[in-house]
């Protein structure tokens, strides 16, 4: 079943290519929405997919790419948007 989540990621979270490989896995999972910095520091996600696709896509946020150390990774349920594609904003 398709669902949309909204996702906040907190840590060392931006300049660490931490977009750049949430693109990408998201991508591989095949998860849609879209990833942006935020001016606190953190990174949001709106991600859009089948359960199991965006469960790994979760598992994989958070631990991120190897030099970014999440702290936290905040999740909200919310109604779908039908997002086309994945992308950076």
């Amino acid at each position: 079943m398709k669902k949309h989540l909204l996702i906040t990621v907190t840590g060392r979270v931006q300049n660490v290519g931490f977009r750049y490989y949430t693109h990408k896995k998201a991508l591989e999972y095949s998860v849609s929405g879209y990833v942006m910095n935020r001016p606190d520091g953190s990174v949001y996600i709106e991600a859009e997919g089948d359960g199991p696709n965006l469960q790994t896509f979760l598992e994989w946020l958070r631990k991120g790419p190897s030099w970014a150390r999440v702290t936290e990774v905040m999740i909200t349920e919310a109604p779908l948007a039908e997002f086309g594609l994945f992308e950076i904003r």
